[in-house]
């Protein structure tokens, strides 16, 4: 074996100098070589968490996305403690589809919660179809639905109507065994009783292991919304300890069904010993059923109640007792407390505008719209819409025109109400240009505004015109209802277009599916009068599925004198006095047929008739009265048909001679 080398001698430090001077530049430049480190770690799955809780606390997007997208190429974007934080900071800057993006991005390696997260979101923005779709894509990824996901879901059935879907839920909830929490059982009775389907809301209800106050609130609630009054006041009664929100629950619900009596004993039952006592939601609802009824010395003490309950400064407490004393046509208590209210703030102005407007003082609602127009609060939407229903009522133009100069001013034109408010003013004031104009520059046409349209041109006699908004409203695929099917009978009956009207009336049921109510036999009662076709009146009177009104019968009796038909206009006035209708109009019309058929002794059972109810003769025209007005009765009907022959209907032009004369005065009491 060879002996190994001999080491290599030590150069001398002359000699490295020699060979440092043959080395290029570039090498004694550059930087000593180094032994390359290993890359850094990747950050864990907590960092990437915390970062994205900082980024959801400050709105950061942009920092966040990079987090995201260092989590996605890690491979993390599905980890347990990075997919919440992602969806969290998503759905705190507002953009859920990015949030359900990163979420289904998982597929079927999340959890539940993140789901859920979602699912809450959907939720707390009312986009209850949303939360459906994100429950079932859960399931298609094979995520199970946990305690936590099914309330959301099933409140989302309720406010749906959806109760197929809510059974298929209960169902699961029964087989993977979540029926035990109480808030999935509560959840289960809401959805059911929202839907309607009391019986399996009552069936949950009965089964469920154990009940809270939220179960039986549900439950009572449920029949209340549905006019089982009998059912919620049993179940009430039988409430442990139940609380001032039960009681609430069911005295709204009769609020709203009109049951305004109901309404007032289960406030006193609230108010007595036994009762849970009042809050300002009870003081509400008792202060809206007593201006419905003219419940005045109920709402005194009302008002008395929410003063010692100091109460009376709340706000939706002052605008329901401002509203309470203006039903109660006490105006000046009304505009007292409005005086006296702690702050006058949009709300309260606007309930005394509206007390005004019930009450038919339109000066005065119009002193208040123009001092409210120089204080600090700024009329609303509300707040014009008032002024201008008023105007249109009462044919005020000249505050209608103001009103619209207000709108145009302040750029309040923008809210198709108020433009419809604006061309029914315009319409009822006859200024069809000025209607036609608002019209034209709407954005949205609806059935508003072409029934209001409608009803202007036919009081002008332009029947045929209406009748051709009313074929482009059908073009333009604008839904049809009974409201603009009175105006159309309306127009043909103002413009003595029979063939029309009757071919329209047909229409409703046949084209439209709308059942005819006592409104439109009214309007074609008024059709077939107008062009002395009583005899068809009457059939119509006689065939309908309704009792005739007064007007009904007050019109057919009048034309019957008209036009001479004292036969037909005799059994309407037979029918006429039978309902023993209040109104002396209704008597002088009956008076006036008799007299000019010379038929002294019906004449003379009519007085009787009066004096036995006590109404007295008022010496005016016997125009007709409607008592719908949307088709009024025009003053000049009689001078339309005087040229047939008929009667002038003022009753001192009534001919008869001296002897007759006297027979009138026996018979009516001078």
């Amino acid at each position: 074996m060879p002996p190994p080398p001999p080491p290599p001698a030590a150069l001398s430090k002359h000699h490295l100098l020699r060979i440092r001077r043959c080395l290029p530049p570039v090498w004694l430049n550059a930087a000593p070589a180094q032994d390359p480190s290993p890359p850094p770690p990747p950050p864990p799955p907590a960092s990437l968490s915390s970062l994205l809780f900082s980024c959801t606390t400050g709105r950061a997007r942009f920092p966040g996305e990079q987090v995201h997208a260092r989590a996605v190429s890690l491979g993390l974007g599905a980890h347990p403690s990075v997919l919440p934080r992602l969806a969290s900071f998503y759905i705190a800057l507002g953009d859920l589809s990015a949030a359900r993006a990163a979420v289904e991005r998982a597929a079927g390696k999340a959890r539940a919660f993140p789901w859920n997260l979602l699912i809450w979101a959907y939720a707390d923005r009312g986009l209850w179809g949303d939360v459906v779709l994100a429950y079932e894509r859960m399931l298609a990824l094979g995520v199970g639905a946990d305690r936590f996901t099914y309330p959301s879901v099933l409140r989302a059935c309720g406010e749906l109507q959806d109760a197929s879907t809510g059974r298929g839920i209960e169902q699961r909830i029964q087989r993977w065994g979540y029926g035990l929490d109480m808030y999935v059982w509560n959840a289960l009775v809401g959805m059911y009783a929202k839907c309607g389907e009391l019986e399996d809301a009552r069936r949950v209800f009965d089964g469920m292991p154990a009940r809270d106050v939220v179960s039986w609130n549900a439950m009572v609630s449920g029949y209340a919304s549905t006019g089982m009054w009998g059912e919620a006041f049993e179940l009430l009664q039988k409430v442990p300890g139940a609380n001032i929100v039960t009681w609430n629950i069911v005295a709204a619900g009769n609020l709203k069904a009109g049951n305004d009596g109901e309404v007032m004993r289960l406030v006193s039952q609230m108010r007595s010993s036994h009762g849970p006592g009042l809050d300002f939601v009870t003081v509400v609802i008792g202060l809206k059923a007593c201006g419905r009824n003219g419940y005045l010395r109920i709402g005194h003490e009302l008002h008395g109640v929410a003063v010692r309950l100091c109460l009376d400064r709340l706000e939706r407490v002052e605008c329901s007792l401002i509203t309470m004393y203006s039903r109660c046509q006490m105006m000046r208590s009304a505009y007292r407390l409005f005086r006296t209210c702690s702050v006058q703030r949009m709300a309260t102005w606007n309930s005394l505008l509206a007390g005004f407007a019930f009450m038919d003082q339109v000066e005065e609602a119009m002193l208040l719209f123009r001092e409210m127009t120089g204080s600090t609060v700024f009329p609303n939407d509300v707040t014009v819409l008032t002024m201008l229903s008023l105007s249109a009522r009462f044919g005020h133009l000249s505050h209608g025109r103001e009103m619209h100069c207000y709108i145009i001013k302040h750029g309040l034109g923008g809210s198709n109400s108020l433009q419809n408010s604006l061309v029914d003013m315009y319409s009822k004031s006859r200024q069809m240009a000025a209607a036609r104009r608002v019209f034209d520059q709407m954005q949205c046409q609806d059935r508003h505004a072409y029934t209001s349209l409608i009803l202007g041109y036919g009081m002008q006699r332009e029947g045929l015109v209406s009748l051709k908004l009313f074929d482009e409203m059908i073009a333009n695929n604008v839904k049809v209802d009974h409201v603009t099917m009175v105006a159309v009978l309306s127009a043909c009956s103002y413009s003595g277009l029979v063939t029309q009207g009757q071919l329209r009336f047909a229409e409703m049921f046949d084209v439209f599916c709308i059942a005819p109510r006592v409104e439109h036999f009214s309007c074609m009662v008024d059709l077939y009068c107008r062009e002395g076709l009583l005899r068809m009146a009457e059939e119509i009177i006689n065939k309908m599925p309704f009792q005739p009104t007064a007007a009904m019968l007050a019109t057919l009796i009048e034309a019957c004198r008209i036009h001479g038909k004292t036969e037909i206009g005799d059994r309407a006035a037979k029918r006429l006095l039978a309902m023993r209708t209040d109104n002396p109009g209704h008597y002088k019309l009956i008076a006036n047929m008799y007299i000019s058929a010379k038929r002294w002794p019906e004449l003379a059972k009519v007085r009787s008739s009066m004096s036995v109810m006590e109404l007295n003769v008022i010496p005016t025209h016997s125009l007709l009265d409607s008592e719908y007005d949307i088709c009024p009765v025009e003053q000049d009907y009689c001078l339309k048909h005087s040229t047939h022959g008929g009667l002038s209907d003022d009753m001192t032009d009534t001919d008869f001679s001296s002897s007759e004369e006297v027979k009138f005065n026996e018979a009516f009491g001078g």
